[in-house]
This record gives structure tokens, sequence and C-alpha cells, in this order.
């Protein structure tokens, strides 16, 4: 079920206003060098009315019970993460799985280093944007409408050089079909979902970083923007480049 957050909520858990929060969409599987990891396994995904910022919490913040499984990434993997519109999985009846086709808007990647993967408290990590996919101007298409096509997958690669150790991939959609005034946009993300990883071999390369909540203002223009009239010819996806190596 939709929540939208009151201002004092938001306050509260996300120091920053305004946003619309939903679970229409879930990430719920991962897949590691086109291996499947497992339905809901090694990530952390919301329950009915679980909200917050960086990676679930809140009220009832997890679908019990809550995986412990760390999950092997050597650096350099390609990784697939897939999308359905409930916990069940796939589902050819229902019109809006993975997600309605109404709801465009960018898909983008970070991940955080972390003591242990596992652990509930999130606060403070420092997030590297590993992978976006935004707006196509020369056929008007979104990352969603990708993500559609692929049947709610979307596949992209950890970096190479980063450290070994264990990270948090945050993955989420930031939906903007009611972004035209602020707030409006809805992000699949407060109900965040997030996979813990233990990262393998890699390198020595620090990428910089950004936090959450802050990395993101209502005030981007990727937030808040109109993408039906005038017709979109430039769009910036929200929040720090894509990490290189």
């Amino acid at each position: 079920m939709a929540r939208k957050l009151t201002l004092a909520t938001d306050l509260l858990l996300f120091s920053i206003s305004g946003f619309t929060a939903f679970a229409h969409t879930i990430f719920q599987e991962l897949y590691v060098n086109g291996v499947d990891q497992g339905h809901l396994t090694g990530i952390r995904v919301p329950d009915y009315d679980g909200v917050h910022l960086i990676c679930n919490g809140g009220i009832n913040p997890y679908h019990q019970p809550i995986s412990q499984a760390i999950i092997p990434v050597p650096a350099g993997a390609q990784v697939t993460a897939e999308w359905h519109h409930t916990l069940a999985g796939a589902d050819p009846t229902d019109p809006a799985d993975p997600i309605d086709s109404s709801h465009k808007g960018p898909v983008i990647s970070y991940l955080a280093a972390i003591p242990n993967a596992t652990q509930t408290d999130v606060t403070g990590l420092k997030w590297f944007k590993i992978w976006e996919d935004g707006y196509i101007a020369s056929n008007q298409t979104w990352g969603v409408d990708r993500l559609i096509a692929n049947k709610g997958k979307v596949t992209f690669n950890i970096p190479s050089c980063i450290p070994a150790g264990q990270y948090l991939l945050r993955h989420e959609i930031i939906a903007l079909h009611a972004a035209t005034s602020y707030p409006g946009a809805q992000f699949y993300v407060w109900t965040m979902e997030c996979a813990q990883l233990q990262i393998t071999g890699g390198g020595s390369t620090e990428p910089s970083t950004v936090n959450f909540p802050g990395a993101y203002a209502g005030t981007d223009p990727g937030i808040t923007i109109n993408i039906y009239y005038p017709l979109v010819t430039n769009y910036t996806v929200p929040g720090p480049d894509v990490f290189t190596c």
C-alpha cells in the first residue's frame, strides 16, 4: 500500500522534506555473472509499511525472516538486479509487473562499504554511484522503460578497482510521472532494498562519496520536472557522477 509521508515524518527520518515514498515495485533478486543468488537471498526487502531513506528501516521495516546471507561478488563482476511488483516475484497476469508503465524515470545503483553487511545500523555510510540509466532523447525512453522491456531486470558491473570488503548495494528507481511540481517525484528507495555483498579481489581505489540523506534535493532538475510537456530533450540523473576506475 502506498503511504505519503507527512512533512514531520520526512524531516525526522530523512532530513529532507516533501518526497513521496511508495512500494509499487521491489528489488528482490540478484544475479552474479548470470548466476541467480536466490529469491530474497541477501537482500533487505521492505514489509507493508517499511519506510527509510538509506536501506529500509522505520516502522515494521523488514520482510521476515531477514536474510543473513552475504552474496560473494568478484570485483568487476556483472550483476543483474531483478524487480517485481510484489514479493511473490514475476506475475504475467499483473499488468503492473514489474512496475506500472506510467512510472517513467531513471534507475540508479550505489555501493557503500560497511563493516558488516548484515548490521542493522546503516546511518552514516558513504555512498558512491556505480551505474545509472536515465533518459534517451532520440527515442524518448527512460530507464524504467528498459527495465520493463527486460521483464524487471537491469544489468551493470561492479567496479574492478575498489577495495575488497563488505558492501551494501543500494538499487533505486525514481518515478517522475507526478514530478511536475514539488513535491511529486516518487522514490522507490525510501522503501529501500539493499543487497548485502562481499566483494573479493579488486584494488585500492577509494571513490568519492555522498551521504543519504543529503545527496538529493527537491529542487534538483532531475527530481522536479515535467516529463510530458514540453518534450524532454535533456535529463540530468540526480546525485553524483558515476564512479569509474
